[in-house]
Order: C-alpha cells, then structure tokens, then sequence
C-alpha cells in the first residue's frame, strides 16, 4: 500500500489533492471556516470513496495549521468508513455498522487498523468501538477534533464518531503509543469531590487539587495551565500510564482533558528526554518492520505545543519521515485500543 499527503495552506481543496488518484480511504483534517465546505467538495472530487475527515492541524514533514491537508491510502489497501451517532448517549444503537464493515472487508488483528475521529465524549466512543474490535483482536488509533463536528462519506455530523476500517492487503499493521513522561518521586493521591460529566478533580488525597498540585511543584496559579505540558497526572492501567492533562483551574479544583473518577488512583508526572524516547520509538518499529508502507500518527496539540516551544517540532518530524511515509493529526486526544489518553503520540505502521 502507499500513502498520500497533501495541503494547501489557503484552504484551496483542489490543490490538496492534486495527484492523488484512484484512492481506497481519504481523510480530510480541514479548518473550522471551511469543513463543511471541503467535506461537500471532497465528496464530489472523490464520490463513493471511503471517507472520514475532522477539524485539526496536519503534517507531513512539516504542520499545516490552517487551511487543509488530505492524507488517502491507495494502491493495496481494502476500505470501510462509517459513522457512531449519540456519542454522549448510546453509540452502541449503531455498533451493527463496525460489526457489518469487519465482516464485509475480511478484517483480522494481522493486517488491519480501525482509524477513528471523534467530536468529544472519547471513554464512551472508545469503549463501544472496541467492544466489535476486540473480539478479533484489531488494533484502534485516532483521536479528537476540534468544533465538536466530523465527517464520514460526505456527511457532517455532531455528537460522532467517524471511523475507518483499513485492511492492508499486501502486509501486517501495528499500532503503537509513544509516552515522554514517567512518575515524578513518589506522589500518589486518591481522587474525590470529582465531577466526571465535567471531567474535575475536586480533592487528591482530602485536599483541594490546585493546592496539593501547587505546593509540589511550587508553582503560581497562573502557571499551572502550561505547567501541565511538564507534570501532567497518571493513570495507572496495569503496565501502562494513562496521561491526564490539565485544561484549567476551577476554583480550588482543577478540570482536565479525560474523566476521573471518585477513588481513582492517580500519580503526578515529569517530562523526561523525549528526544532519546522518540529515537527509542523508532529503532522500535524498524525492529518490527524490515519493509515500512506508511506511518499514520496523532500527536497531541499539548506535545505540538511543547516541541514547538522548544524548536523540536519540525526535527521530530524529519525524524519519524526517516522511517517511511508519515503524515499525521494534531489532535485534542489520542486513541490508542480502549485507551483515551493526552500527551501522547499514537500511530499505526504499515508494512
């Protein structure tokens, strides 16, 4: 299989797609003043052509962010893409769709990938999704957009999850999650007062969250929104962590970016050499994978935001193009299996 990107800063649609033909799967990650625009307009270059698109920053070698950028896979690949409606509500009314498009394009954990874009309540679509993934074993990537909308097959919808199934047909996929953060000393704190509908931490271990978070870290109020890009909280899941951003201070209490919950456990977190861990990642897949097809990444707008404040963006991005084809979203949150995650890098390799 091979992989396309393409863009146009401006937002003209028909230069982002300029050379691409007879694609299996498209992906439009477009701007909030034209996506309902590039959506209709994508549909009439392209009718009939799998399709699932969200509002949200690209990249290639380099990050679009404004205007649009196309990712399509072609040339080996088989496809399905569809849409969760009520998200926030009941998605599992639709599961029927994702059971139907595993059977019909032939899917097994060996050689496919779901890809999903989600306009928020990311647990609840996560775990509906993953509970027809799961029982042949196939690997889930993607993410948030922004606005609160997505698209599938040519069609916006609101309160969604827009997902694609791709099978490669001509070699394996694996999906992978990259984390720069480990445990800062021994910090852990038991989580109450919370308000999960909000997604706020009201007291970690009895007392107020903004305190405790200030008085370890020895930071003012003001700092604790971008201090977050440094020591996030965690979540242990088994062997793994999963990071919580900070979204804001409300009060005495602190909202985040995912749900926690009354008696959660969570530990506090420091950024480590992410360098050497994104050098890590990628000695790790060419062990896995002599002979690379494409990447297809979602990397947080906090990571986008911290590499970019330390001129480090646009040399991680020549760093992963070393590995093969890689384009990518820069997203609100990452998806990695049932796992809803932030500062994270989730991607899925081709062979």
């Amino acid at each position: 299989m091979r992989q396309f990107f393409g863009k146009s800063r401006s937002g003209n649609l028909e230069e982002a797609v300029r050379g691409l033909h007879n694609p299996q799967l498209i992906m439009l990650l477009s701007n909030s003043d034209q996506f309902e625009a590039h959506v209709e307009k994508l549909e009439e270059l392209y009718p009939q052509i799998p399709s699932i698109g969200c509002i949200g920053m690209s990249y290639d070698t380099k990050v679009v962010e404004k205007g649009v950028g196309i990712i399509a896979f072609y040339d080996g690949v088989t496809a399905a893409a569809n849409v969760l409606e009520e998200v926030s509500v009941m998605p599992v009314k639709y599961i029927e769709r994702l059971e139907q498009d595993i059977r019909r394009i032939g899917s097994s954990n060996h050689d496919t990938v779901c890809i999903d874009f989600c306009s928020g309540n990311d647990a609840c679509a996560l775990t509906t999704i993953y509970s027809a993934l799961k029982r042949r074993d196939i690997c889930l990537v993607g993410g948030t957009g922004d606005g609160g909308k997505i698209s599938a097959n040519g069609r916006v919808y609101h309160d969604a999850v827009a997902y694609a199934l791709v099978k490669n047909n001509h070699g394996k996929v694996k999906a992978y999650k990259e984390n720069i953060y480990h445990q800062l000393g021994n910090h852990r704190f038991i989580a109450s007062r919370t308000d999960k509908a909000n997604y706020i931490i009201g007291e970690l271990d009895g007392k107020p969250a903004r305190q405790v978070y200030q008085d370890i870290l020895h930071v003012t109020e003001k700092e604790i929104q971008t201090q977050t890009f440094k020591n996030p909280f965690g979540k242990i899941n088994g062997d793994d962590t999963c990071i919580i951003s900070i979204k804001e201070v409300s009060g005495s209490a602190l909202t985040c970016f995912r749900q926690v919950n009354d008696s959660d456990v969570l530990i506090l977190l420091e950024l480590g050499d992410y360098r050497a861990t994104v050098r890590n990642t990628i000695q790790t897949i060419r062990r896995d994978f002599p002979k690379i097809s494409a990447v297809f990444s979602v990397n947080c707008l906090f990571r986008y935001r911290l590499f970019t404040d330390n001129h480090y963006m646009e040399e991680y991005l020549q760093e992963m193009s070393t590995v093969g084809s890689h384009a990518g979203l820069v997203g609100y949150g990452e998806h990695y299996n049932n796992r809803f995650v932030n500062q994270s890098m989730t991607c899925v390799v081709f062979e």
